[in-house]
């Protein structure tokens, strides 16, 4: 049997093997990955504070990192709050919004000039009037509520992930084979911190910056449960390319829900793909071009398996975890096609 045949097969195989791990493995994994990237964002944010003209400098680096984690412990908790509090409001609200959209959705196709046969209305009555948007709605809140569940686990992993952090050194050296090997493993994890930690510490900004900027725009326009919507948006930020579409899409059905078809959606709609665009195509590219290296293709690709693999968690974590493998594979012959696959520009 050809070699390179054998290697390939051999290679799917563990491939497959490894991915049937990760999905029934999922709930282990999952809060994990969270974990690591937390700490990532922690370690991004101490750095940014020890940056800071005269602050910095002044401060040890003990009380630098107490205070990162106090930063971040304090943002996951406004956001779970957020969520959780408007779960309810948003779930007994529904059948109100449910008829309010309904009723947009007949002024469209009025102004469409789609009440001819087969009637709008037979299709409505047939279709759209059958789906209970409150089971909907309660039903897709409480995942969230479920996932936000796991956030205790996930601030235990990343307390001591950060304790674990002061003895790696010690470890690499104990299994590395030799000191070249041990310098060798070192640079792989220093190009891992550097680049994904760069990308997390920056993608977080921007979402904070997206979710006030859309915060302002739907507060603005009257929109009900704004804090809510705005908290999503932020979220949906570390979601690639499918993110930005439903976090002008959410809103926008809400806003239909509540005002009709009117004005008022269309000015909401527009306000944030606005937004959506600058911090798209003006910040976003520079956050992508100074931390990550990956092919449009690859994180689309990247982002279907992890989904498939992990469901909507996987969703947030496909990028972070595909630049990982992509820096990894370019270490060892064997894998360092996949990894030229997977950058931009050839030189993972």
């Amino acid at each position: 049997m050809n070699h390179r045949f054998q290697t390939f097969v051999y290679g799917t195989a563990i491939a497959l093997m490894i991915g049937w791990v990760f999905y029934i493995g999922r709930d282990v994994f999952v809060p994990i990955m969270f974990s690591v990237f937390v700490v990532y964002v922690i370690l991004g944010l101490s750095r940014l504070i020890s940056s800071i003209p005269l602050v910095g400098p002044a401060l040890p680096q003990s009380v630098i990192s107490i205070l990162s984690v106090l930063i971040i412990a304090f943002g996951l908790c406004m956001v779970v709050y957020t969520i959780l509090v408007n779960k309810d409001s948003v779930i007994a609200q529904a059948p109100r919004y449910q008829d309010s959209l309904l009723a947009g959705v007949q002024k469209v196709a009025v102004f469409l000039r789609f009440e001819g046969e087969p009637t709008w209305t037979t299709l409505r009555r047939d279709f759209l009037a059958q789906v209970s948007l409150q089971r909907v709605v309660g039903s897709a809140l409480s995942s969230v509520s479920s996932l936000f569940a796991s956030v205790g686990v996930v601030a235990l992993y990343a307390c001591f992930l950060l304790v674990e952090r002061n003895h790696l050194d010690a470890k690499i050296a104990g299994i590395a084979r030799s000191p070249q090997h041990a310098q060798r493993i070192k640079q792989v994890i220093s190009d891992i911190n550097a680049r994904v930690g760069a990308y997390l510490a920056l993608k977080t900004f921007l979402g904070v910056l997206l979710g006030a900027l859309s915060w302002v725009i739907m507060r603005y326009e009257g929109l009900e449960f704004a804090p809510f919507w705005a908290v999503v948006i932020a979220l949906l930020n570390f979601v690639p390319y499918i993110g930005s579409v439903l976090s002008v899409l959410l809103p926008s059905a809400m806003a239909m829900a509540q005002f009709g078809a009117t004005g008022d959606v269309v000015s909401i709609a527009l306000w944030l793909t606005i937004v959506q665009f600058l911090i798209g195509n003006f910040l976003d590219p520079i956050v992508m071009a100074s931390s990550l290296n990956l092919s449009p293709f690859a994180i689309l690709v990247s982002l279907a398996v992890w989904v498939a693999l992990w469901g909507v968690p996987g969703a947030f974590l496909a990028v972070p975890i595909t630049a990982m493998m992509t820096i990894i594979f370019s270490e060892f012959p064997g894998t360092r096609p996949f990894a030229v696959l997977l950058s931009r520009n050839g030189k993972p």
